[in-house]
C-alpha cells in the first residue's frame, strides 16, 4: 500500500474504489491490488 498525497490518478482505473475510514482516504482494487493507497 502506498501513502499519497493525491489519489485523483488511483481513482480513474478501472475496478478502483475510494472508501473513507477513521478519517482516512484509501483506494481499494480487487483487479489489481497493487494499486491499494492511503490518504491522510
Amino acid at each position: 500500500m502506498k501513502v499519497r498525497a493525491s489519489l485523483r490518478s488511483l481513482k480513474d482505473k478501472p475496478g478502483s474504489q475510494v472508501v473513507r475510514r477513521r478519517g482516512r482516504v484509501y483506494v481499494i482494487n480487487r483487479k489489481n491490488p497493487r494499486w491499494k493507497a492511503r490518504q491522510g
